[in-house]
């Protein structure tokens, strides 16, 4: 039997592909992000696009009532949405800072809580939160994006633990480099913030790294590799509390754990020399 499904951030990227297999799979799958238009291809294919900006508690209250008001009930909420800062911390400013936090932790944070009370009542259902492998270790020029995937990492284990009595899975997903429109995302604000600042030089390195990664079709996991893992997890009575896939992401995630942070920090750095 299908379930009813709600996916934040599938306008591209991860969000959509995967939306789009878990239609075929016979889930009703409602999928919201600011781009409704770029989500025609879901509509057509029986899935229910919805507008919204996650940082928007009324677009937020309205895609939980309209999903509960047809439904009565949301099964999965995967929350997808989010964007990476990128640049120095000395050059970002405080108010695009607090932005990325919207975005990332408490716009998510705040359509979860809209969504909990159906799924404690129905003592049922799954959140599935896009982390990263950011989440688990650090870059240069990446300060803000990745303390909110970290916050995300630490929300989500206390959250788990307080669903525990109400049969309510929390799922962490840590997907490596994927071959999505990040890198774009990542590539333009780093030199917009600091290519031209006391930090050029190794703003410059990142942007040109990145570049030249998700230019490179070997350095990068398809799509795929998250949609097959997010079916998993959603036909799953007892998902993993952790699914770490995609290029890169177990290796980096073991050094970082493993080697200690000065030699964690001598790889990083070796990068942007």
């Amino acid at each position: 039997m299908g379930k009813v499904i709600l996916i934040t951030g599938a306008s591209s990227g991860i969000g959509k592909d995967a939306a789009i297999q878990l239609i075929k799979e016979g889930h009703r799958v409602y999928t919201a992000a600011r781009r409704i238009e770029k989500m025609q291809d879901i509509k057509d294919l029986g899935g229910f696009p919805i507008q919204m900006d996650v940082s928007d508690d009324t677009d937020v209250q309205h895609v939980v009532d309209t999903i509960v008001g047809k439904e009565g009930k949301i099964d999965v909420l995967w929350n997808n949405a989010g964007y990476g800062l990128y640049g120095a911390v000395e050059d970002i400013p405080i108010e695009d800072a607090r932005r990325q936090f919207e975005v990332n932790l408490f716009g998510l944070a705040n359509l979860t809580q809209k969504v909990l009370p159906y799924m404690r009542k129905a003592k049922s259902g799954t959140i599935i939160n896009t982390s990263s492998m950011g989440g688990k270790m650090y870059t240069p020029m990446g300060a803000w994006y990745h303390s909110t995937k970290h916050a995300l990492e630490g929300w989500s284990d206390c959250l788990r633990l307080e669903l525990k009595p109400f049969n309510v899975n929390v799922v962490i997903l840590e997907p490596g480099a994927i071959a999505t429109e990040f890198g774009e995302v990542l590539y333009e604000p780093v030199l917009k913030y600091s290519g031209n600042s006391a930090y050029a030089h190794m703003a410059n390195k990142v942007a040109k790294a990145t570049k030249d990664m998700y230019g490179n079709p070997g350095g990068m996991s398809p799509t795929s590799v998250i949609t097959k893992t997010v079916s998993k997890i959603v036909s799953s009575r007892k998902p993993k509390t952790r699914y770490r896939v995609g290029k890169y992401a177990k290796p980096m995630v073991w050094m970082r754990i493993y080697l200690g942070d000065r030699v964690f920090d001598s790889m990083m750095m070796s990068q942007v020399k």
